[in-house]
């Protein structure tokens, strides 16, 4: 044996040994893999293949959602047919759907075929993979925005999450197709990365990774990044949305939705590059960008399952007279409108926004810090989240009506209002036995 070849031989033994601890921190964790249909064309498109084998066979458990827009593409020219998007999402009319799902069907048989493989000589020789595809995603219509009907593209209603355990649970990689079910039967067009997500929250997955297509993660100076907290992810898209369109960056907003929900890591690797999972996942260095919560406390949007913990929260304020009280009930019902604060899976601060009917309006409420945390800024911090959301929703004047709290919203910015000025609709609902003082901030 040559001294070249004793000297590859030494770096795999030495670079072997060094992964196991990462094969026994992978052993049995949830990874959610988001695989773009560009990619499959790829020549690295079998490597992809074998190293998600290779994942299973360590004892992980993937579920990977696959996405079909270059095959939809192609499949629509066919038919003489162009689609058309706004702000970047694929208009679906009724007419078209025979041809995507023809599409789609054709990525999921192509991602099926790879992992039944197993020639000889190939990584995959002697595995005996198990796929499972099943109507794991719920949908409803996207609706009308903006006066734009989106028809047959839809968004996801619900996670079948235990359908999806069971059979990751029973070593099978459960694959997802960006279609979902209606409840009155009628199928929809999604967004593979809007689905990635859902699923990740749902399973409340280790980690989800997102497969680019076109290169690492750059800044305008081509300034590469390794590793983003989530504020300074949220920093990166903001400053790259004008410039940045690509593959690219859609994956990053997707990790950056994920780890905002509550998912602890999320990877952006490359498509192109061979072992990139392998590499990302079983080294030190990495080989792509791992988006992670940057602390302990984060804030996110609140869910159904939070609804004890806001009770805990909110009932003493309550019983001081600070927040009007609000039944499970009620909460079940608007948990939409609550974001909340986490630490170490304890819930220790919530605010809701409640848009008012005159589109242009918003309600700052339920703004509740527990009382061990109250110094650090943490309602600041909630009030900043919360002003963040209101803007996406094109929301220009923030109230808040409090009793015993006036100082501090002064010291937030807002100025003192009166009953009066406050939206007909919100107006009609003032308890004025409890004399609430009201404050306005415009939002810019």
């Amino acid at each position: 044996m040559s001294q070249n070849q004793n000297s590859q031989n030494a770096n795999y033994v030495s670079w072997f040994r060094h992964s196991s601890p990462y094969i026994n921190r992978h052993r049995g964790k949830t990874f959610v893999i988001m695989l773009p249909g560009d990619c499959f064309e790829h020549e690295n498109f079998s490597n992809i293949i074998s190293d998600l084998i290779l994942m299973e066979s360590l004892g992980a458990k993937l579920v990977i959602v696959h996405g079909a827009r270059s095959q939809i593409e192609k499949q629509l020219a066919l038919s003489n047919k162009e689609s058309e998007f706004f702000n970047g999402i694929r208009i679906t009319p009724r007419e078209d759907i025979t041809d995507v799902l023809k599409a789609v069907g054709e990525a999921r048989f192509q991602l099926e075929a790879g992992f039944s493989s197993g020639l000889p000589g190939s990584p995959a020789h002697g595995s005996k993979i198990r796929t499972l595809s099943g109507n794991f995603v719920s949908a409803k219509p996207r609706g009308i925005i903006d006066g734009i009907d989106f028809q047959l593209t839809g968004k996801v209603r619900s996670i079948d999450s235990q359908g999806i355990r069971d059979a990751v649970n029973q070593n099978k990689i459960v694959l997802v197709s960006p279609v979902g079910y209606s409840l009155t039967g009628e199928l929809f067009n999604l967004s593979f990365a809007d689905v990635a997500i859902e699923i990740s929250l749902a399973l409340q997955a280790d980690k989800l990774i997102a497969y680019n297509d076109d290169g690492p993660i750059i800044d305008e100076e081509g300034t590469q990044y390794r590793e983003l907290t989530l504020l300074q992810c949220e920093k990166f898209l903001l400053g790259t949305a004008q410039y940045n369109q690509s593959n690219t960056y859609f994956s990053l907003r997707a990790c950056h939705k994920a780890c905002e929900g509550g998912i602890a890591r999320a990877h952006v690797i490359s498509a192109q590059e061979d072992g990139a999972l392998i590499k990302e996942l079983f080294t030190l260095d990495g080989s792509g960008t791992m988006v992670y919560r940057d602390s302990y406390e984060t804030v996110r949007r609140a869910r159904i399952e939070d609804v004890g913990g806001l009770l805990s929260l909110m009932q003493p304020l309550e019983e001081k007279g600070v927040l009007v009280k609000r039944s499970r009930e009620r909460l079940e019902t608007e948990i939409d409108h609550f974001i909340v604060m986490e630490k170490d899976n304890l819930i220790i601060g919530c605010a809701a926004l409640y848009p008012l009917e005159d589109g242009t309006s918003g309600e700052l409420a339920c703004m509740a810090v527990n009382k061990d945390y109250q110094r650090g800024g943490r309602a600041a911090k909630l009030l900043n989240h919360v002003e963040k959301l209101a803007q996406k929703l094109h929301i220009e004047k923030l109230y808040a009506l409090t009793t015993q709290t006036a100082h501090w919203f002064i010291e937030q910015g807002f100025t003192e209002s009166h009953v009066d000025m406050l939206p007909v609709s919100r107006k009609t609902l003032y308890n004025f036995q409890r004399k609430s003082k009201v404050f306005l901030k415009p939002l810019n």
